[in-house]
């Protein structure tokens, strides 16, 4: 018989006390893998999608949701600034690409969304059928749109004033879907792309404006509007590095608008979120260790029962060191089963919130994903169960067959 299956043997004769020890491992583990799991995909996300944004200029408030509203699209906009004072500020030396939105309605739930086409290039977006916009009251639609409304080319839609389903419907112009994306892990997804002249026109209702642009072709650069035209927000490109000493501060000191940096506002997210992260994590490595004392206290109370079976193992010839490994071996086989147990608890229930949470399939968030750091969280596991160990190990080593025999 190896020292495996020996060990194996040993760990079957107490299958209570051995199915606890795992499941206490397996839940801190599952704990820290879910943590680690969806803070990666949530970076990984966000990283994503302000990727190519340098800078956000907006209707003065609050920064962060100037960045929440017009990259990831998941908060109401600060306002409109003057499409007049947005071009201005394009021809600036230290602007290398600039791209307007116009945000405000919605369909389903999803955001409508007027700009142009460099937006979509800006996220490499791939068209798995139909065509990009052309013409005003044409719409492309992201992959999670066209999922969960049913929505293909040639179909129609109202679009609906500002974010809720609730929202009364712009019954006046019809939107033609023309184009469905393929899935990119972008906002491009969740989003339904225009021109931004039909957002226009869907609020404004105005015959001679709609005369003006229904039927031109619009791809890049700006619209043509009058001196009341507004947009949400510019998405800045500097042409160098000195664009982010300057910009910030010029805009908010000399204009009426807002300028705000993706990288600092969501450091500043991550930061919050982080606290809360890290606490959760910390119960997770405590629970950890209270596995581990757990198998300690087993593996040290079963060896005053195993006593004599360890002297007859030395008598039939086995090592000081063979009885050693043989104790190590078990609470490296009880650790190993938890953290297997804790690697499909962990993925499972991502997975399963992502099933339960519609808004975790807009974000992204999957359980059938591996992060590299899952293996070292299984490692300081295995490690914990060798240190909890050790001691009862120890003890095996130290046995005296000649005094443990004359006791029996």
């Amino acid at each position: 018989m190896t020292l495996f299956s020996l060990s194996w043997n040993y760990i079957k004769a107490k299958p209570l006390n051995t199915l606890l020890n795992v499941l206490l491992m397996s839940l801190g583990i599952a704990i820290i893998l879910v943590l680690l799991i969806f803070s990666t995909q949530l970076d990984d996300k966000l990283s994503n999608n302000k990727k190519g944004i340098d800078l956000v200029v907006g209707a003065k408030g609050s920064p962060l949701q100037l960045i929440l509203a017009n990259v990831y699209h998941i908060d109401f906009p600060t306002g409109n600034i003057k499409l007049s004072e947005a071009r201005t500020l394009t021809r600036n030396r230290l602007v290398k690409s600039a791209i307007p939105l116009a945000l405000g309605d919605n369909y389903g739930g999803f955001r409508i969304v007027g700009t142009n086409h460099d937006y979509f290039n800006l996220y490499q977006g791939q068209i798995q059928e139909g065509e990009l916009w052309q013409y005003n009251l044409e719409a492309v639609i992201g992959s999670n749109v066209a999922k969960r409304l049913s929505l293909k080319p040639g179909d129609e839609f109202f679009g609906a004033h500002g974010m809720s389903v609730a929202d009364l419907e712009h019954d006046e112009a019809v939107y033609k879907v023309v184009g469905v994306l393929e899935r990119g892990n972008t906002v491009l997804d969740n989003l339904i792309l225009t021109n931004i002249e039909s957002v226009w026109q869907v609020h404004e209702h105005a015959d001679e404006h709609e005369q003006k642009v229904l039927g031109s072709a619009y791809e890049t650069g700006f619209p043509e509007g009058d001196e009341n035209s507004e947009i949400t927000s510019l998405l800045i490109q500097y042409r160098s590095p000195m664009g982010a000493i300057q910009m910030p501060r010029m805009v908010n000191a000399n204009t009426n608008m807002q300028a705000a940096s993706p990288a600092f506002e969501t450091a500043r997210l991550f930061s919050l979120l982080g606290i809360g992260i890290n606490m959760i994590r910390s119960f997770a490595y405590i629970i950890i260790v209270i596995a581990g004392l757990s198998i300690f206290i087993s593996l040290f109370n079963a060896l005053k029962d195993r006593k004599y079976d360890l002297a007859i193992m030395r008598s039939l010839g086995a090592s000081k060191i063979k009885l050693f490994v043989h104790v190590i071996l078990e609470g490296a086989i009880i650790t190993s089963l938890g953290g297997i147990l804790g690697f499909f608890f962990g993925h499972a229930l991502i997975e399963l919130l992502a099933k339960y949470y519609e808004k975790s399939e807009e974000v992204g968030i999957t359980g059938f994903t591996f992060v590299t750091q899952e293996v070292w969280i299984l490692l300081i596991s295995l490690g914990v169960g060798i240190l909890a160990s050790l001691l009862p190990a120890l003890n095996a080593y130290k046995t005296d067959i000649s005094q443990v025999l004359a006791q029996e």
